[in-house]
């Protein structure tokens, strides 16, 4: 990881803004936050940390300061993100996203699905709103749930008992 304390899958053209309201925004101090830093989007869930660095740096310390000024100020959406990208946007060293084929959750309300990607993967990332377990047992799953059916461990376990 060179000089990174953190290592994901970036993702540039997403609007990382969206993560950010007004208030933030329009605050000459907060919004030069991300000035001079490349912030891309990731996924918080899918990253490897260089245990080391993050406590050398005290990076747990920076998350949680902007936490508690988020308690003070809404500045952002509610999530893992953005305390993230206020503190490492811009300084993240790029992994191949095949280590997050991410998406795959779809959206359950507008019957949304997304495919994989072309090329190798190496994760199965059902980020969003449609979530497979949820998908089979209604009986409208995307494509890409059957492949997480073998390790749904409740069904796997209904099913040996019932042989």
């Amino acid at each position: 990881m060179k000089d990174k304390v953190l290592a994901a899958p970036e993702y540039c053209h997403a609007n990382f803004t969206v993560y950010f309201n007004d208030a933030f925004w329009s605050d000459p101090e907060l919004s030069r936050t991300f000035q001079g830093r490349k912030p891309c989007y990731f996924n918080t869930g899918v990253m490897v940390v260089d245990v080391d660095k993050w406590r050398k740096g005290g990076y747990t310390k920076k998350v949680e300061q902007w936490m508690a000024f988020q308690k003070k100020k809404r500045i952002y959406q509610l999530g893992s993100l953005p305390p993230f990208l206020l503190v490492l946007a811009g300084n993240i060293k790029p992994v191949d996203h095949r280590w997050n084929q991410h998406g795959l959750g779809g959206d359950n309300f507008e019957g949304k699905c997304r495919h994989l990607h072309p090329g190798p993967i190496s994760l199965l990332h059902w980020s969003g709103k449609g979530k497979p377990w949820l998908r089979l047992d209604s009986r409208k799953p995307c494509e890409v749930d059957h492949l997480w059916a073998p390790y749904d461990l409740y069904r796997s376990s209904k099913h040996l008992l019932e042989e």
